[in-house]
Formats: structure tokens, sequence, C-alpha cells
């Protein structure tokens, strides 16, 4: 999006972060490291400085000197399994900076201030800003909506974006705009939303529609019982995870420019809410805590993973590790052991359940995990270190995460809110 004249929405978010001056930006704040710092425009860093920068007393060299064996072809679309990294093979790898344990820390959200009315201003010892982090800056947000945003998709080559919500619309965005330029009144509430191509693909109760924004083409695929919660496409084939507990599977007719029945893929006891591919393989997420795996070729499951002790809210494909979140609280990790099953190799806590996890690279390129948390969060980590990079605030839960051009990507919240947010660059360092 041309977001650059909507300069009113940066400074709002200026005004309440405030760049840090050049001597204090290189120091960890003390109060932030006991979780305890209630200074809103604080001078020091919230987040620990990379080892090489920390051994130097924080001068000298650049952040870009940290990167832990990262390469380019590291990505979120899940790589073949067999190609495998040394980097990444002992579970000491995550949920460590330097060989430390990440300490991680918490900011409060002021609520009042978020539905105006907080009365203590400047005084109020909680955060006045829908974002504590220096690596993300608000751009704008785009209002319409009514209720829950369930999809947002951003189709390749296309100047617009898409928005789906349970008040039962599709909105066209407009990405130099930023106006909203066409609602569609579907008649049912969307579940979910993903674009593959030229397609955008909506999941609503009993169906599927599936729009050619290049030809305007329209098509309902029938079969669903229930709401459709989760859409994937692997392999030539479109999934879709309904409320039932089957994953249906469409294959693309090119003669017809249509779309034919291809399987039913049945196991789950309750509704698939979550469904990723990566590796050759689909994996499920189930209402009934757990995450089934199916061979993309033989569509037969592989193996039914029962870690979860709650909802499988979102998966995300990252090299070789498949990436679980759930209302049971937790993060998990899992890898292909030597007879290509997943096993877990970490698993990472958070104080509130999980709704939804998206990939994504930050300005210098590093990849970065965002997750969603029950209590109207979003959280930001380094990954594989999980080291804290901030946190977003929103009225409501954000229920969709889609990552955009360049640094920029999208959420969507409870409210209907969609808000348009961007990567920073990394503060220069400063030697010493």
């Amino acid at each position: 999006m041309d977001l650059d004249a909507h300069g009113g929405n940066k400074r709002v978010f200026q005004r309440h972060g405030g760049p840090p001056t050049a001597d204090s930006r290189q120091k960890v704040c003390f109060h932030w490291r006991a979780g305890k710092c209630t200074r809103y425009q604080c001078p020091f860093l919230h987040r620990e400085l990379p080892p090489m920068q920390a051994a130097n007393g924080g001068g000298g060299g650049s952040s870009n000197t940290y990167k832990r064996g990262f390469g380019d072809d590291h990505s979120f679309t899940g790589p073949p399994a067999a190609r495998r990294n040394p980097n990444f093979n002992h579970s000491s790898t995550w949920g460590r900076v330097g060989g430390n344990r990440v300490v991680r820390k918490t900011e409060k959200f002021c609520t009042y201030w978020a539905q105006g009315s907080c009365n203590y201003g400047d005084r109020c010892r909680f955060v006045h800003s829908w974002s504590v982090s220096e690596s993300v800056s608000l751009l704008t947000q785009l209002e319409g909506h009514g209720k829950v945003v369930n999809g947002i998709a951003l189709p390749s080559g296309s100047d617009k974006l898409y928005t789906g919500s349970k008040d039962e619309t599709l909105r066209v965005w407009d990405c130099q705009s930023g106006q909203c330029v066409n609602v569609y009144n579907l008649g049912n509430e969307v579940g979910c939303m993903i674009s593959e191509g030229p397609w955008i693909f909506v999941g609503l109760p009993h169906a599927v529609k599936a729009w050619d924004i290049q030809t305007s083409t329209q098509h309902s695929l029938p079969g669903p019982v229930g709401q459709v919660h989760a859409l994937v496409v692997g392999n030539d084939l479109l999934f879709a995870g309904t409320q039932d507990g089957a994953i249906l599977a469409w294959r693309y007719n090119a003669a017809t420019n249509g779309f034919d029945p291809a399987a039913s893929l049945t196991g789950h006891s309750l509704a698939v809410v979550s469904l990723v591919v990566g590796a050759n393989r689909l994996c499920s997420g189930s209402m009934d805590k757990s995450i089934r795996v199916w061979s993309l070729e033989t569509l037969q499951c592989m193996q039914i993973l029962t870690e979860h002790t709650s909802v499988v809210m979102s998966m995300l494909c990252w090299d070789q590790f498949l990436l679980s979140c759930s209302l049971d609280q937790t993060i998990k990790v899992w890898v292909a052991n030597d007879s290509g099953n997943l096993e877990v190799t970490y698993t990472h806590n958070e104080e509130s359940g999980l709704l939804t996890l998206c990939g994504i690279r930050d300005s210098e390129g590093k990849p970065i995990l965002l997750c969603s948390c029950n209590d109207n969060s979003v959280r930001l980590y380094d990954l594989p270190s999980f080291a804290e990079r901030g946190k977003i605030f929103a009225k409501q839960e954000v229920r969709s995460i889609q990552n955009g051009p360049g640094s920029l990507f999208f959420t969507g919240d409870g409210t209907g809110q969609v808000r348009v947010w961007n990567f920073l660059a990394e503060p220069t360092t400063i030697a010493q």
C-alpha cells in the first residue's frame, strides 16, 4: 500500500514511542528486564542485545553480524524435510540467544485508553500505544467491517487487498488510497479466506466460494458440512477443513476453469480449524486437540500428533520445521526424526491461549514469528531464538494476520478493524 499519505497515523505511533537517543539506545532497560518498566517513552532498549553487541558493551559492529546461520533459502513455505541444516538439529537452538535462555518480558496495555476513557493521561502506568516495539510502526487502519475479520488476502500482482468478516461481507481495498472500493454481501459468515494465483477462496457455511479476479469467474464449491474454518492449496489441490471434522479436496480443471471434487479425508472427531502444506505433507489441526499428517501423494494419514492439550488453532511451516499453536498456551516446534516422523523439539510457553501464527521477514530479511493471543495482543519473536521483538495490541482478539509486500503486514481483529503495519530498520549501532 502507498501509505506515506497517512502521515498522521505515523505521528500517533511516534508520539507514544519516541525515538531513542543515540547514547541510550544501546543500553538495555534494567526495569524492563525485571518486567517492571512503566516509562512509555523509555530511552533504553526493551529487548536484549545480540551476544556480539552485548559483549562489546553495546557498541561497535552492526546487528547484521548476528545471523545464527540463517541463509537466504530459509522460508516459511515448507521445503522438503530431506534438506537438513546442522544449525537446527539440536533442540537447544530454539529459545536461546547466545546459549542463554531468553527471558520474556511483559508490558500491560491500558484497556481504558483503547476505549478512549482513560482519565490518567500521561500519568497512567499502563501502555497508551497500539504497540510496544522498536521494530514496527502502525501505518494506517481500515474501517468498515462490523464484526471479526477472519481472513485477509493480497493476491500476487494485485493492487487490491481483500478482507472477509463474520459480518457476512467481503471488502476490497485500493492499495494506493487505502479506500474501500467494493463490498460483496455474501449472505453468510466468512470463516477463512486465502488467495492463490488469481483466485480468492472464501470459506463459508456449507460451501467454498472461488473468484478469479482476472476474469471475474465465480464458483461455489458444495460439499462441506457446517462452517469451513480453514483453506490451503497444495499439489494442485484445494483443501478445506470443515465443522464436521472432514477435509475436502478439489482439483483445478483447466478445461472448464473450475474445480472438480477429488477426495474427502476423514479421521478428526471434531472441527478442523487449521491447515498447512509443507514437505509434501498436509497437516491438519483440530478441535479434537490433535494434528494429523497426510501424504499429499496418497492422501493417506501418515501420523497423528497428540502433544497439544487443547484446540490446535494455527500451524506454520518454516524450513524443515512445523510450528503449531494451541489454546493450551503453547507453541510447539516439530522436526522429522530419522524415521521421518514428526516429534517435538521445542515448546514455547505463553501466558494466554494462542490463536494465529504468521511468518514474515523484517526490513533486514530476518525471520520473525507473529503469534496472536487471546489476551488481545500479538507477540513478535525472532526465530529460532524466540527472542522477543515486541507486542502489538488490539481492542479485541486478532484473528487474522497476513504478510504483504516488502516489510508490510496486516492484522484483523474482533471489532472488524484492519490495521497496516510496517517493520522498521534496526537502530544504527553507535560505536563507543
